[in-house]
């Protein structure tokens, strides 16, 4: 397999946003939100009891990507109450490959520093084929991720403005 036919297995990507720390975590921090701002995951339901994120809790996220339509069961791994959240997405007999995600906020002076990164802890080569082909995308989801923090920001300062309640 060339560069091109690999999944990029680490990545990091960063935004500066015009809206305030504690309104953007209430927009990462609430995971059933993520609809709101990805480009991927379109609807997020809590599953086994979960209301809230804390580590153990788990949820379900249906993606698109052209005319695949998923869903993964996730668990959150970490949580850091207005700072950092992080999560796995669980292999199963349908999806083998496992992926640790993470986002934090740090307030800026204008704002809020948000940076998002993902490692893949397990893909057989055999399930990268198959993704690489089925999903192009996903070879570099630099511009796409990069995209959806700006949109993280513009759903946190929409918020913001309309003087929503916050959630916990």
């Amino acid at each position: 397999m060339g560069t091109a036919r690999r999944l990029a297995r680490i990545c990091r990507v960063e935004a500066d946003v015009a809206a305030p720390v504690d309104a953007v975590w209430r927009v990462v921090s609430d995971v059933t939100r993520t609809g709101e701002w990805s480009h991927e995951c379109h609807s997020v339901q809590w599953i086994d009891g979960g209301t809230s994120a804390v580590p153990g809790a788990r949820f379900r996220g249906c993606n698109k990507a052209f005319w695949w339509r998923w869903s993964r069961t996730n668990e959150v791994t970490e949580i850091e109450p207005g700072r950092a959240i992080a999560w796995i997405t669980v292999p199963t007999w349908r999806f083998v490959d496992s992926t640790e995600w993470r986002i934090t906020v740090t307030p800026t002076p204008t704002g809020t520093h948000i940076e998002q990164s993902y490692h893949v802890r397990r893909c057989p080569r055999w399930w990268e084929w198959v993704i690489v082909h089925a999903i192009p995308p996903h070879r570099d989801r630099t511009a796409s991720l990069t995209a959806d923090l700006h949109r993280i920001g513009d759903v946190a300062a929409t918020h913001t403005t309309r003087g929503s309640t916050p959630i916990v």
